[in-house]
């Protein structure tokens, strides 16, 4: 079953041209050429994303955090049933989705990592079967804006599309007020380690009471709904007295709930839950995150996160008997110029750990960990930053382009050897 039969001329012309810039990006050695060629596409053709997505049944991925790791598992376990189109490098926006679907023209199947932003829209040019909601919290508030109002756009968007199925994780606010009212909830209880930015209700405004696991609004009748999967240490549990042993590759409590949430999605579209289970187990890194590099004398970890919730989960994954931690930040435009969320996060427990501040933005890290009572040194490069470690085990933890660009510099020094 193939989607290339629904596509217009002027499509067709807009892939051509798409291909054509791609393969200009690479020879110019600026990158795949991905997003260029979904850029251009759509200037040709803005239709184009719902031409792609016609005929395919389609799990959009959405939250602030988690979307790339929890997409790459959803796309797995959907792999029990066919073959699928997928983000490989989580380009998640407009034109990364047409130039995913773009290249795999004929897949019956697309698991789609979607900015929360872009959801709404994405959802109305795809119309998909399942839509994940991970999580909602505070990120870049230079671009995305204040969390509360993500959540009313959220809701209406879902609201046109009553027959998909929403996977939402009951354990965030936010998520289950963006999902209360359609009518095929699949209640996911993935966990939420940050309610920061969830103390009122987005309903009525009321403060949220916390009893255990369970919450509810003090001005209304909104509360957690009773969830259909569930998590612990060791099982998967779902519908029907279904108990799975769940062992994952990845790290963290965070991702036992990611993929909760992708083998509901999967199910929801007809995988075997054990099946669905196997695969997403495992998934082993996602575009470098949790993977390990050996740097001369050190063996180094990579972590990304991005905004409060994220780095107070990744931070809980550190281990305390590493040599060394290397925390790199920087504040361009990708990661949020505005770094004062640096003072949310909680960095108090690294007492005999060997810290080093880093990055652009070392120096802002620096003072937070200095207030924070935490023994640390500054060195800006985060190569040399892991250079400066004692020699075995090092975590690096670094924001988007930290992240990003250390990875870079890392493959240049693997080519180079």
């Amino acid at each position: 079953m193939g989607t290339s039969t629904g596509i217009t001329t002027r499509g067709r012309l807009a892939l051509r041209a798409a291909k054509a810039a791609a393969w200009a990006s690479q020879k110019a050695g600026r990158g795949k050429g991905s997003m260029i060629g979904g850029l251009i596409a759509l200037k040709i053709d803005p239709t184009l994303m719902k031409q792609l997505g016609h005929g395919r049944r389609t799990v959009l991925v959405t939250g602030t955090n988690g979307k790339s790791t929890t997409t790459r598992m959803t796309a797995a376990a959907l792999a029990t049933l066919d073959d699928v189109a997928t983000q490989p490098d989580g380009a998640n926006m407009d034109a990364g989705i047409v130039s995913t679907l773009a290249s795999n023209l004929t897949a019956p199947l697309a698991a789609i990592e979607v900015d929360e932003l872009h959801t709404p829209h994405v959802a109305d040019a795809l119309d998909p079967q399942a839509i994940v909601l991970l999580n909602l919290s505070r990120d870049q508030l230079d671009r995305v804006g204040e969390i509360n109002m993500i959540e009313r756009k959220l809701r209406a968007g879902l609201q046109r599309h009553p027959d998909a199925v929403i996977v939402a994780n009951c354990d965030d606010v936010l998520v289950t007020s963006a999902a209360y009212d359609n009518p095929n909830v699949v209640w996911v209880a993935a966990g939420a380690g940050w309610a920061n930015d969830s103390v009122s209700c987005p309903r009525s405004g009321e403060p949220i009471v916390r009893d255990g696991d369970h919450w509810y609004s003090s001005g209304s009748d909104f509360a957690r709904p009773q969830p259909h999967w569930w998590v612990d240490d060791e099982n998967l549990y779902g519908p029907d007295g279904l108990v799975l042993p769940m062992k994952l590759t990845l790290p963290g409590r965070a991702n036992r709930g990611n993929a909760a949430q992708a083998v509901a999605a999967a199910v929801a579209l007809g995988a075997d839950p054990a099946e669905a289970v196997a695969a997403a187990s495992i998934v082993e890194e996602v575009a470098g995150r949790y993977s390990t590099v050996q740097v001369g004398p050190h063996s180094v970890r990579m972590l990304l996160a991005k905004n409060p919730a994220g780095w107070q989960e990744a931070l809980s994954m550190i281990d305390p008997a590493v040599d060394g931690l290397v925390i790199a930040v920087n504040g361009q435009v990708p990661d949020g110029e505005d770094l004062s969320w640096l003072w949310d996060v909680r960095f108090e427990h690294f007492d005999g750990v060997q810290v080093v501040a880093s990055g652009e933005r070392g120096t802002d890290l620096a003072v937070r960990l200095t207030y924070a009572g935490v023994e640390h040194t500054l060195v800006s490069d985060p190569l040399r930053a892991i250079a400066s470690c004692p020699p075995g085990r090092v975590e690096v933890l670094a924001n988007y382009t930290a992240f990003r660009d250390l990875n870079t510099a890392l493959a240049k020094g693997s080519a180079h050897a």
